[in-house]
């Protein structure tokens, strides 16, 4: 069990150095992602159950389908034309 601990560690520091560095913006969604699925194991295995349901809800659930909105909405804005050729 502590093996898996700490590979669950080194990957939950591989995700926040990959997220901070991807230049992709949904490649990085969704390796922020998987940190908050790993955060969430690790929340469960120290026994915060709480902590853990709300992680998985809130981390990997609201903020990842806020990002993917965004992604769209950009990638929308960046099609349509950009705010300075609507403005005139």
């Amino acid at each position: 069990m502590e093996i898996f601990k700490i590979i669950l560690l080194v990957f939950l520091i591989i995700c926040a150095i990959a997220a901070s560095l991807i230049r992709n913006p949904l490649l990085s969604v969704i390796v922020f992602m998987s940190y908050s699925l790993i955060m969430s194991i690790i929340w469960f295995l120290l026994e915060s159950p709480d902590l853990a349901i709300t992680e998985a809800a809130v981390g990997a659930g609201v903020s990842s389908i806020l990002f993917f909105v965004t992604l769209r909405k950009l990638k929308a804005l960046s099609e349509g034309g950009s705010y300075e050729q609507d403005k005139g």
